[in-house]
């Protein structure tokens, strides 16, 4: 009877729990259905986002929601809460596989279908251990937008355009594209049946070695985040860690944009101490972050980085690469200066996209804006909801051309290659530091590649086969640098 009491007094701290980013929400969260013989309790929430999908032909995809617990016992330090497929339940119409690790879930559409999605009373197998009986628990429920890519060969590199350091067949002229038509192992060498690439210039890579059968190719199914990292889900990340934590973490100091005003386009704020950070663009993707605080971030959500060969499946899909080509599939593309209607606010769109043509943030759009915009906007902004208008990749994956940077694993240096595909534990340091094995580097960046462009670069920078920063060594955050995880499929 004590540690029934003791739930019902943790859904008091629960209840009213909400978390929010690119329209998706988690609400009335609870507690129930307590196993006292196993240790184990149902966490049970709403699940709400809109423009949901799942097709069963063409890309043969859908969205899913990314759901993770922490918790924290007596007012400490937020854990990783550990879950479990057993006993685990469904909200009705919506399928949830547990990773083997119980890091979290993945919940999406159980059957084909189109629109918002309302998940109601969905319950994780919370498995609290040794937790004390008259423990205080606090709760939080996290929930990301992710695109289901699924198995399958594709091409890299390998167009006639003139894209920079880019991928080919070795063996071939550099117009000839390599599939990648499995998880093996991959050599690097100008020689048949071996990937290559071209050497542009000296930030491409060191041209050599090899890619073990672990290092994540893009064959094998993975979710990707939908959109880039916002600061809101950053500041999920970044207020529930110890003051500690958010001294090495904070990028208002001076390895970061050095300020707490808004500095192209970025509004995070902190004061310092046991305040917490805030932004006036919650939906915004999220600028400044260095090596360090995005290995941080995605060890603590029990996700992992995205290679740069994923990168390519996910703009391009199966297709045949086309020449000059950006994430939307064709070498069109806007070149007017955009404007901004309800800047900052969740409903900023654009009010002049172009049509019959891509459309993305970058140099010649950008024009007075001068920073990143908010996630989804094209889509939001489109006249006609096609790919090219929307600026979505094959498979729904949103603003991988331009507004910023897309951190990959690089094959262009040892570091990047020694990357075995290993997840987060949803635990980092006391100071604040990932602390997932092979890895890029959290200090220096060595082993992440920069791909396609940001809001400040030209057109050629945001093409799909463009490498130009393919093994670029960058240690700290700036106003053209974003990121988003990805995590390989149950």
């Amino acid at each position: 009877m004590k540690k029934i009491t003791l739930f019902l007094l943790l859904i008091c701290f629960a209840f009213s729990t909400s978390t929010k980013a690119n329209n998706i929400q988690v609400s009335n969260i609870s507690l129930e259905n307590l196993n006292e013989v196993s240790n184990w309790v149902h966490v049970e929430f709403d699940l709400f986002w809109e423009n949901s999908w799942r097709i069963s032909s063409g890309p043969s995809n859908w969205d899913a929601a990314w759901v993770f617990i922490k918790y924290r016992v007596n007012n400490g330090a937020w854990t990783h809460g550990i879950v479990s497929q057993a006993n685990s339940v469904a909200a009705a119409g919506s399928t949830l596989d547990v990773t083997s690790d119980g890091m979290g879930a993945f919940i999406y559409r159980a059957a084909d279908g189109s629109g918002n999605v309302n998940f109601q009373n969905t319950q994780l197998r919370w498995n609290f251990g040794a937790t004390d009986t008259n423990d205080i628990i606090d709760i939080q429920v996290f929930a990301i937008e992710m695109v289901y890519v699924p198995e399958g060969p594709f091409y890299l590199g390998g167009t006639t355009g003139s894209e920079a350091n880019k991928f080919y067949a070795g063996g071939f002229s550099t117009s000839s594209s390599y599939q990648v038509a499995s998880e093996n192992a991959i050599t690097i060498a100008n020689t048949s049946g071996n990937l290559y690439y071209t050497a542009t210039n000296a930030s491409g890579g060191d041209l050599t070695g090899s890619l073990n059968a672990s290092f994540p190719k893009g064959f094998g199914a993975f979710y990707c985040m939908k959109y880039e990292v916002t600061e809101a889900q950053w500041l999920g990340f970044f207020n529930s860690l110890t003051e500690t934590q958010k001294i090495n973490r904070d990028v208002t100091d001076i390895d970061h944009k050095n300020s707490d005003a808004v500095i192209s386009r970025n509004t995070i704020s902190w004061t310092g101490g046991s305040a917490s950070a805030t932004t006036s663009a919650p939906d915004r993707a999220c600028s400044y972050l260095s090596p360090g605080d995005i290995n941080a971030y995605m060890d603590w959500t029990g996700m992992r980085p995205m290679t740069e060969l994923e990168y390519e499946k996910a703009c391009r899909g199966p297709v045949l690469p086309k020449p000059g080509e950006f994430a939307w599939g064709s070498a069109n593309i806007a070149s007017n200066a955009y404007t901004l209607v309800n800047s900052g606010f969740s409903s900023e769109r654009v009010s002049n996209p172009e049509t019959n043509t891509g459309n993305a943030i970058y140099a010649d759009t950008n024009g007075t804006i001068s920073g990143p915009l908010r996630n989804g906007i094209f889509a939001a902004s489109a006249v006609n909801n096609n790919r090219e208008e929307t600026g979505g990749t094959y498979y729904g994956i949103m603003e991988m051309s331009g507004n910023l940077y897309e951190r990959c694993v690089s094959v262009g240096t040892a570091q990047g290659r020694n990357f075995t595909g290993v997840h987060g534990n949803g635990i980092i340091s006391s100071t604040g530091n990932g602390t997932a094995v092979n890895w890029p580097n959290n200090t220096t960046g060595d082993g992440y590649s920069y791909r396609g462009g940001s809001w400040l670069n030209g057109a050629d920078f945001i093409r799909v086969s463009d490498r130009f920063d393919g093994a670029s060594v960058i240690g700290t955050g700036n106003n053209r640098l974003g990121f988003r995880a990805v995590r390989t499929a149950p």
